[in-house]
């Protein structure tokens, strides 16, 4: 057993279940942790606090797999833990073919990223400790899925501040060909290759539900914009709905192009969808010297904060693109507004959002605090893992 004992008083993270352990919380290590090895942490006074995988070349020394010094963690601990993620999520099986099935700190398997899209697994090894189970938890995965299709999308920046190699390619079965998901009646494509996370934003499922129900709340001639529209996610569910026009914006073509491949496939009329390839700050200044006005609108930006050295030049962004956009509302219409900055917190961003409608001159009414779908959960004593946030509002003069 190697031990790691905490300097004197930051054991009280670990006795509120927070399952990160920073190198300067960290007095001594007693052995020799090979990356992602299981270690026993201990309180100054040579208490056991639990478990937790090591990274001697990551700030997050240690992420804690419990904190039950009595437990052991092996693979049946590793297996159980997966069996028990997936099975939280079996009722959304009957809306969606792409659901996040485990989802790291939340789960309890830190660093941890597995998406099933239809009958394959798209997976992320994000922490040293995932990567040391790698083949177990690859084999417990094919075994509580049934999936024989694995593949591997250990590509974010975050496994380099780990110390570890990017990493992609199959695990499992054959090179993925046309994936596609089904959700709440509409179809996409998905790249699991190369697209953006895992090949889709399974996140915004219930969000994209929400602009079907408003489509059709708004009736028939219902129109609106989507901004940063990706491969068309928001902008397909406002089609299924049956909005009488919809603009999608997009500095990406290869994006727009699986996004018009989507309308294809769900046989959507292409005289409803308009598709630009433009950078979306210079098209909400155009649509506005056209006078040019929609029903719904919807922003979902890019990360603006990656880090908190980032927060001021991102809330300038932010409050940009959310006053161009409100201007551009017919009276009554509704702005669905987002930030996935982690760096960015709810109330940081409900302040620039009310910075932006107080220079806009407009009355809008905040009808809705929005976030991503349930099987994105986030722990309690793990607020960082509430990286996705969005506001609903409505336009009430």
């Amino acid at each position: 057993m190697i031990f790691v004992y905490l300097k004197p008083g930051k054991e009280k993270s670990l006795h509120r279940r927070h399952p990160w352990v920073y190198g300067t919380a960290i007095a001594s290590v007693k052995g020799s942790p090979w990356v992602g090895e299981t270690v026993q942490l201990r309180s100054h006074d040579n208490q056991p606090l639990g478990f937790g995988a090591f990274s001697p070349d990551s700030q997050i020394r240690v992420r804690m797999w419990c904190f039950d010094p009595a437990l052991t963690i092996d693979a049946d601990f590793i297996s159980a833990r997966i069996a028990q993620a997936i099975a939280l999520r079996n009722s959304l099986q009957q809306r969606t073919s792409a659901i996040r099935l485990i989802f790291g700190e939340a789960d309890q398997l830190p660093g941890l990223v597995v998406d099933r899209y239809d009958q394959t697994l798209v997976v992320q090894f994000l922490a040293a400790g995932v990567e040391f189970w790698r083949e177990t938890i690859v084999e417990a995965l094919q075994q509580h899925t049934g999936c024989t299709q694995i593949y591997e999308r250990s590509d974010a920046a975050v496994r380099e501040r780990e110390g570890l190699p990017k990493r992609t390619g199959i695990l499992r079965g054959v090179e993925p060909a046309d994936v596609q998901v089904l959700e709440d009646g509409v179809r996409y494509h998905v790249n699991v290759q190369q697209g953006h996370k895992t090949g889709f934003y399974i996140d915004q499922r219930e969000n994209r539900k929400l602009v079907a129900d408003l489509v059709r709340k708004i009736g028939p001639h219902a129109t609106a914009l989507n901004c940063f529209c990706y491969t068309g996610g928001f902008s397909l569910a406002a089609l299924g709905a049956g909005a009488a026009q919809v603009v999608s914006v997009d500095s990406s073509g290869d994006a727009l192009a699986q996004g018009q491949r989507n309308l294809v496939l769900n046989s959507f009329d292409p005289n409803r969808a308009q598709w630009r390839d433009e950078n979306v700050f210079d098209t909400l200044k155009h649509l506005a010297a056209a006078e040019q006005r929609f029903d719904l609108i919807v922003l979902d930006p890019p990360k603006f904060a990656p880090s908190a050295q980032h927060v001021d030049r991102a809330a300038r962004a932010y409050k940009e693109i959310n006053l161009k956009g409100m201007r551009l509302l017919n009276p009554g219409g509704y702005l669905l507004t987002f930030s996935c900055s982690g760096a960015i917190n709810v109330e940081l961003f409900q302040k620039i959002v009310a910075g932006a409608v107080i220079d806009s001159g407009m009355p809008m009414q905040l009808l809705q605090r929005l976030a991503a779908g349930h099987d994105h959960p986030m722990l309690m004593t793990h607020p960082e893992g509430e990286y996705l946030k969005g506001l609903l509002l409505q336009r009430v003069d």
